[in-house]
């Protein structure tokens, strides 16, 4: 039996189509991503906390759903806003079906509604505060959730999304028959500590893939908890929402920059380190959220296509002169990334993880080991 559903936006626009997930309702920011697959990753990568995610690829559910390819222990998007839902899925990993995956986990979503449109609406006007409801339909009711929604800007949602406790990573990357191994420490010469701002499962096997035996700290964690388990290197993760009001991320990381450790940050772990440095963030229009951006390396001028997911950026113009840019958006010029001239601490906006996406950023994981083995030599 079909459930009607509706996306009700703040601007007054209704979108009618039908549920595939939980009935109920859902608020957040609607945004759009342009990736053609990796639906999973991007419904549990803890950087869509608050956000209902519209995909622009049209078929969506066709390889279906597995455990191996979560990014986190949930999902975090606020709801998910497609265009067709495939009546199959066909994959030898699938092991729950779409619908069933997001209703089992009360995740309120829409599809058969024009996604182009949708997307138009916000690339025009920026990304909207919105309502899904799905069920039992109150147009205006809806609107009025849209309309009440407090927006991202000022919302600290890091320590929503961090764990309670710190934990120990060792499992590396997925492979072809094998899955995701664990390491044994011995092969793992490099102890990093991992700041949980809403880390991707990735981010933390690419690391150790590369030699890291990994501690994950809660997002809230002080500095000097963190410099007394005498790491080789720092890493500031990913993270949902607005990075101004984390004061208590921007005084870790500054207590940490006057030591000689390096320091890694990805997404909100960039935007944190720029304010740390000196430098301000701003509210993108409709932000950054596809695996198909165009980044330049400005160092030597190669272009890179990135996954990205990010609605605050750090404003280039402010920044001090102990950060130079190293990348910029070829879409919007954006900055990408930075790197601290005075210390061994860079970061990137974009998501070098993936996870949907291509690898292209990759060799900056083998930048952050470059640092601590270097500063492990002059030891």
């Amino acid at each position: 039996m079909s459930i009607p559903a509706i996306l009700a936006l703040e601007d007054g626009s209704i979108f009618r189509g039908l549920a595939i997930g939980a009935t109920g309702t859902s608020v957040g920011e609607v945004v759009f991503n342009t990736a053609m697959s990796g639906y999973q990753e991007i419904l549990t990568d803890p950087s869509y906390a608050r956000q209902i995610v519209t995909l622009t690829y049209p078929h969506i559910g066709n390889t279906g759903t597995n455990a191996e390819d979560e990014e986190s222990t949930a999902i975090w998007a606020a709801g998910l806003v497609i265009r067709d839902l495939p009546l199959l899925a066909s994959n030898y990993r699938d092991e729950q079906d779409l619908s069933s995956y997001l209703a089992s986990r009360n995740i309120v979503a829409i599809a058969d509604i024009d996604t182009r449109r949708l997307t138009r609406i916000l690339r025009e006007k920026g990304a909207q505060n919105g309502c899904l409801m799905a069920g039992d339909i109150d147009e205006d009711a809806a609107l009025k959730q849209a309309r009440a929604f407090a927006g991202l800007k000022g919302m600290d949602l890091a320590r929503e999304v961090t764990v309670s406790e710190s934990y120990e990573w060792r499992e590396g990357s997925w492979v072809l028959g094998k899955g995701h191994a664990t390491r044994a420490d011995s092969e793992l010469p490099w102890h990093v500590v991992a700041y949980d701002f809403g880390v991707k499962r990735n981010i933390l096997r690419m690391l150790v893939d590369r030699g890291c035996r990994l501690t994950v700290v809660p997002a809230q964690t002080p500095a000097a908890d963190v410099l007394a388990l005498n790491p080789d290197g720092i890493f500031l993760s990913n993270g949902p929402g607005d990075p101004e009001p984390c004061d208590y991320a921007i005084a870790a990381i500054q207590a940490i920059l006057e030591t000689d450790i390096p320091v890694f940050g990805i997404c909100l772990g960039h935007q944190l380190l720029g304010l740390a440095s000196g430098a301000t963030t701003v509210k993108m229009k409709f932000g950054h959220h596809g695996a198909n951006h165009p980044v330049q390396n400005l160092d030597d001028g190669t272009v890179l296509i990135t996954s990205q997911n990010h609605g605050f950026a750090v404003d280039e113009s402010t920044l001090p002169d102990n950060l130079r840019m190293t990348h910029q958006s070829l879409f919007d010029k954006s900055l990408q990334g930075i790197h601290r001239t005075d210390k061994d601490a860079f970061s990137f906006q974009g998501h070098p993880e993936a996870s949907p996406g291509p690898h292209d950023a990759a060799p900056l994981f083998e930048h952050f080991i470059e640092l601590i083995q270097a500063r492990a030599a002059k030891d």
